[in-house]
């Protein structure tokens, strides 16, 4: 929990000014983390390995919540890589060979001509970039020597956790925290755009596996982003995915405290 601590406060001493993308840098470089830049299905994307951890023959990967998509409700943000690393500081407390996986566009958005950014609003959730991550995730894998991917997920992050766990077949474990597992309520709740393009989770269904999938949903009481009955709804109609409400945690606080305890489950 010191490791956490530092982190937390090395990124509270980090210039303000700073870029999203230069202040993910620093914290990353605070715990060691190795960057490297890596080609999917037609996107770059920017990834954080945690290369001193154990090989164990399985992967974990971490994805973040969406960021800022939006500057304005009518205007798309020009940046949206998170100001937040949730998932960062969480793969901080991980043993386990793991990566932080950058979406299409994240972290560096003027450096690839396919960025646009229909990529970060609307179709956030669309095929272009579900495939673009599940080709870098499969070449991930197989330079760890993993054959078991579990995928961790914040916010939209989860919601791109559940989906790519249908894209790929290793998956062995997926879990979420405040994740939109029914975009479509989402945006009805918070009367936001429709992600036309997007593909929803609450439309899809868990894929069969041989091995099965082990599937947990944490959220938040005091969540106003993805409310507690909302998850618990999506979740019920995929399969009846189980759910678990923790008291007194919000969308984004206070994950660090309960992430190796979950991680130990």
């Amino acid at each position: 929990m010191q490791t956490a601590a530092f982190l937390v406060l090395s990124t509270v001493l980090i210039c303000a000014c700073a870029s999203p993308a230069h202040r993910i840098d620093a914290v990353a470089r605070n715990a060691n983390f190795q960057k490297q830049v890596e080609w999917g299905s037609g996107f770059r994307h920017v990834i954080y390995r945690n290369a001193a951890a154990t090989q164990t023959g399985v992967l974990h990967v971490y994805i973040e919540g969406d960021g800022t998509p939006y500057r304005r409700p009518d205007t798309a943000a020009s940046d949206p890589t998170p100001r937040n690393p949730l998932m960062l500081r969480l793969m901080v407390l991980d043993p386990t060979r793991s990566i932080y996986l950058g979406r299409p566009c994240y972290f560096e958005p003027n450096r690839d001509r396919a960025c646009d950014p229909i990529f970060w609003t609307l179709r956030r959730y669309g095929p272009e970039v579900l495939d673009s991550m599940a080709a870098v995730l499969r070449l991930e894998a197989e330079r760890a020597g993993a054959d078991r991917i579990e995928l961790f997920g914040h916010s939209g992050g989860g919601t791109l956790a559940v989906l790519l766990s249908q894209r790929l077949n290793n998956v062995t474990r997926v879990i979420t925290l405040g994740a939109n597992l029914d975009t479509a309520a989402w945006c009805k709740l918070h009367h936001y755009t429709p992600l036309s393009g997007s593909e929803n989770p609450a439309d899809t269904q868990p894929q069969p596996n041989p091995g099965g999938i082990q599937i947990l949903h944490l959220v938040g009481t005091d969540d106003t982003n993805t409310p507690p009955s909302l998850v618990i709804a999506a979740a019920h109609a995929r399969g009846d995915e189980p759910v678990r409400v923790v008291a007194h945690f919000s969308h984004s606080c206070c994950w660090e405290t309960t992430w190796a305890d979950v991680l130990r489950e």
